[in-house]
């Protein structure tokens, strides 16, 4: 079968192998994109990725915390003329405010038309692409962070026994970090508690044949695949990562210890993550 140089192009994209190792993988999948990606992981040609590293459209991330509410969304748009534009900008933050106060869960009328009007102004196509709100309870407390001119947008809810504790400098700090934190690790999942038995199950066919060749007897061949699992958890679970300011702690002891400093449990209870042009 013809492999396509497009096909060949958004597997090395996605996966950082070489264009002849992704046409190789390709064939060999006869076509399967899913299964080359395999193919290419097993050989250790393809890093176990956290997410794609690749961003297409132009656009920004806006982020905006009310009371009981937080929400994240992506507005994108042709150029990054119009993404610096203040009325691209403005867009942004009224399409925020009007997610909040409406309570909308998807691309309703209401926000198809603001986008529509804004088109009409800066005469280029925009699209509102994906949001997503949290809910916040009495004992939670959120913070938003947007990086750079706007590629990259994080959540994060803390969520404590006492929430007096949020009114601590210490707890504010932590989950201002941890917005960075997420920004810069841009976690898969909050915990492996969160990873679905399916993926759990390939990661570990992948590292089985990568381990394969080493002549190790069974028991051993076990040992060495469960710390290639633990290592790769320490790279997509949040709270198995080693935290942004002191890679020594997991975020989750950093949590522990400013608990204990604090008085009060704490929680990493939720997170968003959005990255331009990246698939939800």
């Amino acid at each position: 079968m013809e492999i396509k140089p497009v096909d060949v192009k958004k597997l090395r994209d996605q996966t950082g192998a070489g264009m002849t190792d992704c046409k190789t993988a390709l064939t060999e999948a006869s076509g399967d994109f899913n299964k080359a990606v395999k193919i290419l992981k097993e050989k250790g040609l393809a890093a176990a990725a956290k997410r794609s590293s690749r961003a297409t459209q132009e656009g920004k991330i806006f982020t905006k915390i009310s009371e009981g509410k937080v929400v994240i969304l992506e507005l994108s748009c042709e150029t990054d003329f119009v993404a610096r534009n203040e009325n691209f900008i403005k867009l942004g933050k009224e399409l925020a405010e009007e997610i909040i106060a409406s309570g909308a869960e998807t691309v309703n009328e209401k926000l198809s038309g603001m986008v529509t009007t804004a088109i009409s102004v800066l005469k280029e196509n925009m699209t509102l692409k994906r949001f997503k709100t949290l809910l916040l309870a009495n004992n939670e407390y959120a913070a938003d962070y947007i990086h750079g001119a706007g590629n990259i947008g994080t959540i994060i809810k803390l969520k404590a026994e006492n929430p007096e504790v949020f009114g601590k400098d210490v707890v504010k700090t932590l989950a201002v970090d941890l917005t960075l934190h997420a920004a810069a690790f841009a976690p898969m999942a909050l915990s492996e508690k969160d990873i679905s038995d399916a993926y759990m199950k390939e990661q570990e066919e992948i590292f089985r044949k990568q381990s394969e060749n080493l002549n190790k007897p069974e028991n051993v061949l076990q040992g060495i695949i469960k710390g290639k699992i633990n290592k790769h958890l320490s790279e997509i679970c949040f709270l198995n990562q080693p935290f942004v300011k002191d890679d020594k702690r997991k975020v989750s002891q950093v949590l522990a210890d400013v608990s204990k400093e604090a008085g009060s449990k704490i929680e990493l209870s939720s997170y968003l993550y959005y990255k331009l042009g990246e698939n939800a």
